[in-house]
């Protein structure tokens, strides 16, 4: 085997290891990923299945039940204080995450499948992005010349925005 062959064997090979994440579009401008390890299920659901509840931050759409659970719905975007979604298709594409107790439902503009990489990929977000994600993220990674934030979903759970505080 000559060396650019086995350049590309292991470089095929290695992408088949590292760490999974849902990779998604936030909004018109922002694409991020979400490790696989708090996703539970992206799903693809009419506006109407979200129930508004009064007195409640912008960013919180309303209760939905999950598989005979209640969840939150956040808007990310507008949580994050990003460019709001156009809901001009009458459906949420919501990514529910598990944090420790705590299920949530996260709404993005897009759900565009999954992707792997190494942990050393990840590239600090400080410089990269506003200053008012940085505490949502773990980083950013550049893959296929696309940035992706890198959320935290500990950082969203335990945010106090959606603590009430």
């Amino acid at each position: 085997m000559n060396s650019s062959k086995l350049t590309l064997a292991l470089q095929s090979r290695d992408r088949n290891i590292g760490d999974g994440y849902l990779k998604f579009q936030l909004n018109q401008q922002a694409a991020a990923v979400l490790s696989v390890k708090y996703t539970q299920e992206a799903i693809v659901v009419p506006v109407e299945s979200v129930t508004p509840m009064p007195n409640m931050p912008g960013c919180i759409l309303g209760l939905m039940n999950w598989r005979s659970r209640i969840v939150w719905i956040v808007d990310l975007p507008r949580m994050f204080n990003l460019e709001a979604l156009d809901y001009q298709f009458r459906q949420y594409n919501i990514i529910i995450i598990r944090v420790e107790s705590m299920i949530l439902g996260l709404v993005v503009q897009e759900i565009k499948g999954t992707t792997k990489f190494q942990p050393e990929e990840i590239c600090s977000p400080i410089g990269q992005v506003a200053s008012s994600l940085v505490p949502y993220l773990r980083g950013c990674v550049v893959q296929e010349q696309e940035i992706f934030l890198v959320l935290d979903a500990q950082a969203i759970a335990q945010s106090s925005v959606l603590q009430g505080k």
